[in-house]
């Protein structure tokens, strides 16, 4: 674990793979993780909680995949995942920890 990094370390490491928060957050249980880019076939898109029925007809439809891009979550104490995008304080704080 390293402590009290800032927000480029920060990003450094979740291209990494590792796992990202502020040191405020620790006892909330809140952290950030980068999505892995991924391609969802046509063969898996009709097996997906995530996604809406009509969603699925169209891409169905249309014959493409679903593509995932990087992207940052914020994933809660009780596993819920949310999109994240880093504020003004985020980015120049210094109270980052990076979980190995």
């Amino acid at each position: 674990m390293e402590k009290n990094v800032n927000f480029g370390k920060a990003v450094e490491a979740l291209k990494e793979g590792k796992l990202v928060y502020r040191e405020g957050w620790h006892r909330t249980g809140m952290f950030v993780m980068k999505q892995i880019p991924a391609e969802i076939g046509l063969d898996i898109i009709p097996k997906m909680q995530s996604v809406q029925d009509s969603l699925k007809k169209e891409l169905l439809y249309r014959g493409i995949t679903l593509k995932y891009n990087n992207q940052l979550l914020l994933i809660q104490p009780d596993g819920t995942a949310d999109s994240w995008n880093a504020s003004s304080a985020d980015i120049f704080a210094e109270d980052w920890v990076i979980k190995d």
